[in-house]
């Protein structure tokens, strides 16, 4: 399953002036994908916009998929795992073992984070249901991954809806993370690795929040 493409080998830093042109980079590089059974998901908020422009440009369908992060109780800005659509769930174990957090606090985060998913699902979805993954090729397409826990949550959670392939695809991430999850995927396009990787939004001009109501124009526009 480990696959790394072209591009997430020889490139190491690169600019963006938005999503959307970031979106266009990763579109080439997926372009053996075209015509082949692919269905883009865009991991929400940021990444939608992205994987709109990857849907476009390889003629497939486009859907949204929701990472939601299990924050350390008092303390909620610090991610000890990512729960995903689906029920995918990582957890950082030697961050929960250091920090004493009890399995108690854990499944009350799950509890939680399960709740505002299904919310958000329903804002962003409405009554249409999810897309069938089973057999096809689903890309993953977020702007970026840090940790590389939410989109590690993300594989998973497709992966056990026995999709055909699982393809990774993001403008920017540190190498150690994009090569982690080449353990679980089997491909892998992270366009820009820069060496001293500090946030997502240095490789971008404009990494303005993504509201709800784009998400929704943009995943009407893209059906």
């Amino acid at each position: 399953m480990n696959g790394w493409s072209g591009l997430a080998r020889r490139s190491g830093k690169r600019l963006y002036q938005d999503r959307r042109e970031a979106g266009e980079v990763l579109a080439g590089e997926l372009s053996s994908y075209r015509g082949h059974d692919v269905v883009v998901l865009g991991l929400a908020r940021g990444g939608v916009p992205v994987a709109w422009q990857v849907a476009r440009s390889l003629a497939a369908p486009l859907d949204v998929f929701l990472v939601r992060k299990l924050g350390v109780p008092q303390w909620e800005e610090l991610a000890m795992g990512a729960l995903a659509s689906g029920g995918g769930v990582v957890i950082n174990d030697n961050l929960v073992r250091s920090l004493g957090i009890g399995d108690e606090a854990i499944q009350a985060a799950i509890a939680r984070e399960t709740d505002e998913l299904r919310r958000r699902q329903r804002v962003y979805r409405g009554d249409r249901p999810p897309p069938q993954l089973a057999g096809r090729t689903v890309i993953l397409v977020d702007d970026g991954i840090a940790t590389g826990a939410s989109m590690l949550a993300a594989v998973r959670a497709v992966r056990a809806q026995n999709p055909a392939r699982v393809v990774v695809a993001v403008p920017v991430g540190p190498p150690s993370a994009c090569r982690e999850l080449t353990r679980e995927a089997d491909d892998v396009v992270c366009a820009s690795m820069p060496p001293g990787f500090e946030a997502v939004g240095q490789v971008f001009a404009d990494f303005h929040q993504v509201s709800d109501d784009e998400v929704r124009e943009l995943l009407t526009d893209g059906n």
